[in-house]
């Protein structure tokens, strides 16, 4: 059950509880819907998306990066690229802002109970999955080993190095980074993200792997994983597509027949391989 008011083109209303200057140009808001009926029967899976919308400038698509087990307060990591995300990086805690959702098809993960669980992400392309890395750290004792692969252009590009810090640290966990290019104090690697797969400590046979980013980067990652031995069907990926109205009545997000704001925006490697060894798709 969601928190959407009857229409479904409708935003509720949120408050901004926090916000968090993740980098320049980047940022996290914590929301809070301020209809109490609404925020107790929103829920959501990770994967999802909401539209975030400013009244008079438009609504945009926005990962979910927060934990399911704490529906209260909806956390969404936003890169500053366009005029609804510069003006909503002015927002400051008490401002209010209009959310649909959520919206799509979340990651799979009761199919991945019980395997190992790799995320292989680019850019901020790690928005989408760290709402996995808390769903999995909060639930341990259901999935085996934890192997986090996070690759951006620049060395000072990166996000949440505490965070990653942190998670390297646990049992049953690991983290590679790598940037394209590595500045002086970068002690990690120097190339893109696939360059990590020799390091990745997983099995193989009995892996769940979860990839975002730039599409070239999850074909190459998709073809080398499936060159060692990991099926298809375990590789899930996550595409973007110029979504307007999530709902799948605009035709936007359209990759091929499916619709991203619909089918997506997570998908079996299997079910859109053919459209991504197609530039236009």
């Amino acid at each position: 059950m969601s928190s959407q008011p009857a229409s479904p083109y409708l935003p509720a209303e949120a408050e901004i509880v926090e916000r968090v200057e993740e980098s320049p140009g980047v940022f996290t808001l914590s929301l809070r819907l301020t209809d109490p009926q609404r925020r107790a029967g929103y829920d959501f899976r990770p994967g999802q998306f909401n539209m975030l919308a400013l009244h008079g400038l438009g609504e945009v698509p926005i990962s979910i990066v927060s934990d399911p087990r704490r529906p209260d307060l909806i956390d969404h990591t936003v890169r500053e690229v366009g005029r609804v995300t510069r003006a909503m990086g002015a927002l400051r805690p008490g401002d209010r802002i209009g959310l649909r959702g959520p919206y799509g098809r979340g990651w799979p993960l009761q199919e991945a109970r019980g395997r190992d669980v790799v995320l292989i992400t680019g850019g901020l392309g790690c928005a989408p999955v760290v709402s996995v890395i808390h769903y999995v750290l909060r639930r341990r004792d259901d999935y085996r080993r934890l192997v986090i692969l996070q690759g951006v252009k620049h060395s000072a590009d990166l996000i949440w190095r505490e965070r990653y810090q942190e998670w390297g640290g646990l049992a049953d966990t690991q983290v590679l980074l790598a940037a394209d290019v590595g500045g002086p104090e970068w002690a990690w690697e120097v190339g893109p993200v696939t360059t990590l797969l020799g390091q990745a400590q997983f099995d193989r046979s009995a892996a769940a792997v979860m990839m975002c980013g730039p599409e070239p980067m999850m074909r190459a990652a998709a073809q080398a994983l499936e060159e060692q031995g990991v099926g298809e069907d375990h590789l899930w990926l996550s595409m973007e597509r110029n979504m307007q109205c999530a709902l799948g009545h605009c035709g936007h997000c359209q990759l091929g027949a499916p619709f991203v704001c619909r089918e997506g925006p997570v998908f079996p490697y299997g079910e859109i391989r053919a459209y991504l060894e197609h530039r236009g798709f």
